[in-house]
């Protein structure tokens, strides 16, 4: 491709973004044909399949490449007109978070930027094992997670860790755990999982009892509901500390496995791209991270 197709790329982005030609159209104030002509050209000009045409239609690697380098060139494109004075357009910036970091420190970390009203937040809830692919598809400029590999292009900062408490009500407790957290008590009593996507539970138990084939579970994809559905006595499950603390203190949960716990180390991936509002967001949510969640000891010297 001698010269990048700007418009082409437009549509390309909004197909991935939006699950579907027909929603893209409606975003670019076009019509679906021109749409799929311009991804056409395209893909024409690249020599490479750039969608895998399904529902809903899925970026090739050679896509998100693409999808990547044009939203960079809009995050850059809008730092300039910044620049150059006020404008009627405010940037976008998306990133992909954890659903318990955004019921915990995130809406701290964010807040300064948002009440600003100089970009506006496009802020996708994940699973923290799997915030990272949307990175890696060019999706999102940055996420907090829990991998640590790398993406070229991106850096990648320790945020610290976030710890979680195998919770219970008091009573749900008694019926389910009354021999303690056990193999046979894990086999039986139903646990509640975030989504399929939620394997904090399964690490814990592993960790603690050696694998077990199967974990009963409820699903629920709500983080504050999750622990609402917790305190009601309808199930058990994992809860950051920063969420239980205050219901355990009250007698609201119990701690099954009292003194033990899951740490997970969060990570924020970051495009390389430097504006002033990029900085701004990375420096915030580093910062935020930083003081809510568990550090090194080296780490809490400093």
């Amino acid at each position: 491709m001698s010269e990048m197709d700007y418009r082409g790329l437009a549509a390309l982005d909004a197909v991935i973004d939006y699950g579907s030609f027909d929603k893209a159209a409606d975003k670019l104030a076009i019509t679906q044909s021109a749409v799929s002509q311009r991804i056409r050209i395209l893909e024409n000009g690249s020599g490479e399949l750039l969608i895998v045409r399904c529902q809903p239609p899925q970026a090739t690697a050679a896509g998100q490449r693409l999808i990547a380098h044009y939203r960079q060139v809009k995050l850059l494109e809008a730092a300039l007109k910044r620049r150059a004075g006020p404008q009627d357009e405010v940037p976008e910036i998306a990133i992909a978070a954890n659903a318990d970091s955004a019921a915990t420190w995130l809406q701290e970390a964010v807040a300064p930027l948002m009440r600003s009203g100089d970009c506006l937040l496009d802020i996708r809830l994940d699973d923290q094992d799997h915030t990272l692919s949307q990175l890696r598809e060019g999706r999102v400029f940055a996420c907090v997670t829990a991998e640590s590999s790398r993406v070229p292009g991106t850096t990648a900062t320790p945020l610290g860790t976030m710890r979680y408490l195998c919770v219970a009500s008091p009573g749900f407790a008694k019926r389910w755990f009354a021999d303690g957290f056990t193999a046979d008590a894990v086999r039986r009593a139903p646990a509640l999982l975030f989504d399929r996507k939620d394997a904090i539970l399964e690490r814990y138990v592993t960790q603690r009892l050696g694998r077990i084939q199967r974990i009963p579970h409820h699903s629920l994809s709500s983080s504050d509901g999750f622990v609402r559905f917790i305190e009601a006595g309808l199930a058990y499950g994992m809860i950051p500390v920063q969420q239980c603390e205050a219901s355990l203190k009250r007698g609201r949960l119990v701690d099954l496995t009292p003194g033990d716990g899951l740490d997970v180390a969060l990570i924020w991936h970051a495009w390389d791209i430097q504006t002033p509002l990029t900085r701004r967001l990375s420096e915030q949510v580093v910062a935020t991270a930083r003081k809510w969640l568990r550090q090194p000891p080296a780490a809490r010297r400093r």
